[in-house]
């Protein structure tokens, strides 16, 4: 068996880290197209894209490289105040980061680079710097042959002109060795330049009990004679640019050089220098006065303190499955509890107080595993900035993208199954959701459409809503289109949710034509399907000439949670304990009907719709009488409320989540699954579903579902 390939695992690092770098460069961008970057936000924006061609060199990514140097070199005019970022300079900015980002990802891939898409943002970037920009890349292209001429001005022979020195002072910051760099490279390259002399100070390196290893505690001190130009002395430090402090000065003509100075560049590299002696001094016999400790070990004890959190890049492959070992953790714990409790021990046991211990136990180790699945939806956000640039260079309107709340946090699977349902909503909200840019002015709107994706948690769910400031669903062409395709009779009285939501039919378009974003029936059905997919749902809130919401509720985990175990006509059921908001008894007193088949409960002064739970999945008819039926009080994410009948509550504990196959019939309310503690498969409800699909009667009897649960 091979060993791994060292650089390999480099080059992965790098692509990671790109990723970050990306991450980085898009806030600036957004920060300063808000007019809220400063001088520090530029050079975030620069040091980021210096740093990816600083790698992508290191692994010989020419394609890269050349582009990233491009843009580097006129986000360097804007950092030295010589070029005005404005509002078109900052699009092709956005622009550019899309196209580095493509190359970042081609090149991790071993693709096919853009190189047209490139040389024309390139040819672009090239016009923000004018003449000056172009002259510099093409001085580099010029290929001469030098002619060769003998002049005899009859002088005496001249001295040579004494080569120039320079004193450099070099202090790495700790950042410089988290990155990779080494100084000793840097103190060679400066070798080749020509002669040095070098110093390493070692005043600041403190005792050994007080030493961080973490801290940076060299710095050296460079005499260099040599035929250069402090420019060339400064690209040396080029690729450790903010990550040292440095200084490089001039040493006047009239100051004596050192002697003995030695050819070799190499020789004067000094030897390791001696440390001080880090051992402890021996405790005095007599009792001295309290000592202060040295101002340096102090500020290396600080150090590591300021120092940025450390991350460890873990395989995804081992996150899940420590999520399934926390899975059957959770299974095994519910068995081993429901063992003991059919033994008929008691509550106050040695055995039941351990059981406690180890439920405790078992919540802690799953929440914290959830916690490492978790990421801010911040990325997935992201991704989306640059669907709305597109869509909306395609269909030439003005649209800015808000977003809020993306560092809301969720589910690593859920974010990467979200991203082809969310792209689809945002394309729709630029191209049907907006007006055209004449339609806006004419309806006292601004130029500009704005397209909002937020996020947010809510009853223990993942609201994430795209909305835009358009006109509206024009429920009259809908409900029209859909009598021409026959999706519904001619004479047909629908609400308006009812109309909004036949656009989550198969096949169903508003688009008249067919274009690169829209027109071909394929779309909103996907969406719905997709979410439904992830245990969520999706709901369209829509005013004619505001705008149109649609709200995509999630769960925050695909993994584990904590349900409340109820039976109902003999079957058990798991419905989501952070739902219920409480339970309650029926008696004449809280219990109305407000016409036959349709009873309501009275909740402090409230009423509340009343269903029967078997009789919504399909497993009973009616009840004569509902007095002394146990209530479930459920609240969802929109705030309503309504009232379930169960026949038993049973328990309140953690399940594993169980996704059914597709084979299986998607039936409304049902979510998923889990195992029981003895082993029996129950059904994971989703209450909000059902009180929609509801039938408003408790006398209505739904489809039955006694075929999923046999």
């Amino acid at each position: 068996m091979s060993a791994p390939d060292p650089m390999a695992e480099i080059r992965a690092s790098f692509f990671i880290e790109c990723e970050e770098l990306l991450e980085a460069l898009q806030d600036g961008l957004e920060a300063m197209a808000d007019d809220s970057g400063d001088l520090e936000t530029i050079n975030v924006v620069f040091r980021a894209v210096h740093s990816i061609k600083g790698g992508a060199g290191a692994f010989g990514l020419e394609g890269l490289v050349r582009f990233a140097h491009r843009y580097e070199t006129v986000l360097d005019a804007v950092r030295s105040n010589t070029l005005v970022a404005d509002g078109d300079a900052i699009k092709l900015f956005f622009r550019a980061a899309d196209h580095l980002s493509d190359l970042v990802r081609e090149s991790r891939d071993d693709g096919i680079l853009p190189e047209a898409e490139g040389n024309a943002i390139l040819t672009e970037l090239d016009a923000l710097l004018g003449d000056h920009g172009v002259a510099e890349e093409d001085e580099a292209a010029i290929e001469f042959q030098p002619l060769g001429l003998s002049l005899d001005l009859g002088l005496a022979d001249l001295p040579a002109p004494a080569p120039a020195r320079f004193t450099i002072h070099f202090a790495p910051e700790p950042e410089l060795y988290e990155t990779g760099n080494e100084p000793y490279m840097i103190l060679r390259a400066l070798a080749e330049l020509g002669s040095c002399e070098v110093t390493c100070l070692t005043d600041k390196v403190p005792q050994l009990t007080e030493f961080a290893p973490e801290a940076s505690y060299l710095k050296w001190t460079v005499i260099l004679t040599a035929d250069v130009q402090e420019a060339e002395i400064v690209s040396i430090f080029e690729f450790v640019d903010g990550l040292c402090a440095l200084t490089i000065a001039p040493i006047p003509s009239d100051v004596p050089a050192p002697q003995d100075v030695s050819n070799d560049p190499l020789s004067e590299l000094p030897e390791m220098p001696d440390l001080p002696d880090l051992t402890p001094p021996p405790a005095p016999a007599a009792e001295p006065e309290p000592a202060q400790p040295p101002a340096p070990a102090a500020k290396a004890k600080a150090t590591p303190q300021s120092a940025a959190k450390s991350v460890v890049r873990v395989d995804l492959d081992r996150i899940e499955r420590l999520v399934n070992l926390v899975g059957e953790l959770v299974i095994n714990q519910a068995m081993l509890s429901q063992s003991l409790e059919s033994s008929g021990l008691s509550p106050h046991s040695d055995a039941m107080n351990g059981l406690e211990e180890f439920q405790r136990l078992t919540r802690d180790i799953h929440d914290s595993v959830m916690m490492i699945r978790a990421q801010p939806v911040k990325s997935l956000f992201q991704r989306m900035s640059r669907i709305v640039r597109e869509c909306s260079a395609a269909v030439r309107k003005d649209v800015r993208l808000v977003t809020e709340g993306d560092t809301t946090e969720v589910d690593k699977t859920v974010i990467e199954r979200l991203s082809d349902p969310l792209t689809h909503m945002i394309r729709n909200a630029v191209d049907h959701g907006l007006e055209s840019t004449q339609n806006r002015l004419a309806a006292g709107k601004p130029e500009q459409g704005v397209v909002k994706l937020t996020a947010a948690h809510r009853s223990g769910r993942v609201i994430i809503e795209v909305s835009d400031d358009g006109g509206g669903i024009n429920r009259e062409k809908v409900k029209q289109i859909a009598t021409d395709k026959g999706l519904i009779a001619a004479d047909a009285s629908l609400t308006d949710t009812e109309i909004d939501n036949l656009l989550f039919l198969p096949g169903f378009s508003t688009a008249s034509e067919v274009s690169d974003l829209s027109g071909r029936g394929v779309g909103m059905d996907v969406v719905r399907n997709a979410i439904q997919a992830l245990g969520g749902r999706i709901t369209i809130t829509s005013t004619p000439g505001e705008g149109t919401t649609f709200s995509i509720s999630l769960p925050l985990t695909l993994a584990v949670l904590d349900g409340m175990v109820v039976q109902v006509a003999g079957e058990t059921m798991v419905l989501p304990v952070n739902l219920v908001i409480e339970t309650l008894t029926i008696d004449h007193s809280n219990l109305e009907q407000t016409r036959p088949g349709l009873n309501v409960v009275r909740v402090r002064g409230e009423f509340v719709s009343l269903f029967d739970l078997g009789v919504e999945l399909g497993y009973r008819s009616a009840q004569d009488s509902y007095l002394d039926a146990v209530v479930l009080l459920i609240a969802d994410e929109g705030g309503s409320r309504a009232a379930l009948i169960v026949d038993e509550i049973q328990d309140q504990r953690q399940v594993v989540i169980k996704g059914l196959d597709e084979s299986f019939y998607r039936a409304p309310g049902i979510a998923a699954a889990t195992i029981l503690g003895d082993g029996q498969i129950a059904l994971i409800l989703d209450p909000s579903d059902i009180i929609a699909q509801a039938q408003g009667s408790t006398l209505a009897i739904a489809p039955n579902l006694m075929e999923l649960t046999s």
